[in-house]
């Protein structure tokens, strides 16, 4: 440190204003790009999640708001859980390859070639009218078909 001392001294009055200024701009530049701006980028980060949590709490809220207002306006079935989808399928084209029945109100039931545009219509079809979706497989069967295995039960159960 002594020696930087004596070099400094050694400088003429103008060379060590233009060595302090030199330091004093390296100074700012490190705390610029060490602490200031790091800051800054994590704020905006903060402000951008922030601002998708609100959108997707939205969201969520509006669907909540749906499903809410669909179970309200679902009537009970008028026949069995078994029979109605049976008939809807039927009405719809499908051939049911599996229907058990697991409990009141609750099957399994599986839908050996579809359209998957199709099938996804029926499904909604049947939430529409108090019929839940519990679990749903689709798999391609090539040649633009889908297998689906799905347990469905009535609103309530």
């Amino acid at each position: 440190m002594n020696a930087l001392k004596v070099w400094f001294d050694g400088r003429s009055p103008r060379e060590r204003r233009l060595l302090l200024v030199m330091v004093a701009l390296a100074i700012v530049t490190l705390v610029w790009g060490a602490i200031i701006v790091p800051v800054r980028n994590g704020l905006s980060s903060s402000r951008e999640r922030y601002t998708d949590a609100v959108v997707r709490l939205g969201e969520a809220q509006a669907g909540l708001a749906q499903v809410k207002a669909l179970q309200r306006r679902a009537a009970p079935l008028s026949a069995p859980l078994a029979d109605v989808v049976r008939a809807r399928a039927d009405a719809a084209g499908f051939a049911l390859a599996s229907l058990d029945v697991e409990a009141p109100g609750r099957i399994r039931t599986s839908i050996a070639t579809a359209r998957a545009g199709a099938l996804m219509q029926w499904i909604a079809g049947l939430e529409a009218d108090g019929v839940l979706v519990d679990s749903l497989s689709v798999s391609g069967n090539g040649a633009g078909s889908v297998t689906a295995q799905m347990t469905l039960r009535t609103r309530g159960n």
